[in-house]
Formats: structure tokens, C-alpha cells, sequence
């Protein structure tokens, strides 16, 4: 089994509250969800207006399969122009057959 993490920052330029961040947020996550059924979540700086971290993770038996779709992912975020991507990162994590047997 392989688990696909991807981590996106973002600069909110313009946001002038944390509730306009919220309809930010919100508005990424419900499209990647509905686009793609994959899990999304705001993990850090959830107190900064005019920063948005993000995570992504999907899971499936193929990396090659896993990297494809992560990549698609944030070419469709940064497709939709809601926020500047600053950065991202994709990491591919084998959870082979010896680590669930030391579980």
C-alpha cells in the first residue's frame, strides 16, 4: 500500500480577514474533494490571514499512480487562482507487508 502526502503553501494577497480566508479554504477544499475524492485539510497557519498551508493525502497501490494524481491536484489549485502558490511538496510513503506485521 502507498500513502501520497502533498503539502501547499499559499499567500492570500488582499485578504483582509480570517473569514475571508475561511471562504478561501473552503472553496479548495469542497472542489478537490468533489474533483478528485481525496482528503484535504488546513494544517498550519490557521491563525495568519494572509497564509494558507494545506495537506493533501490519498492512498492507492501504485506511487507512479499516486505522484500523477498529486500533480494533478495542484495544478488544479493553482488553475483556480484563488490564492499565489508559494510552495509544495509531494512525498510517497510504502507501507509494504513487513510494516503491518510489526503492527
Amino acid at each position: 500500500m502507498k500513502v501520497g502526502c502533498c503539502s501547499i503553501r499559499f499567500v492570500l494577497h488582499g485578504n483582509r480577514s480570517l473569514k475571508d480566508k475561511r471562504r478561501v479554504v473552503s472553496t479548495i477544499k469542497n472542489r478537490v474533494k468533489n474533483k478528485f475524492n481525496i482528503s484535504v485539510s488546513e494544517v498550519g497557519d490557521q491563525d495568519e490571514r494572509q497564509r494558507l498551508h494545506i495537506g493533501i493525502a490519498a492512498v492507492g497501490g501504485s506511487g507512479f499512480n499516486l505522484d500523477g494524481l498529486l500533480n494533478q491536484v495542484v495544478d488544479f489549485i493553482d488553475a483556480m487562482g484563488l490564492a499565489e502558490m508559494t510552495d509544495h511538496q509531494i512525498k510517497l510513503i510504502n507501507l509494504g507487508k513487513a510494516t503491518t506485521e510489526t503492527l
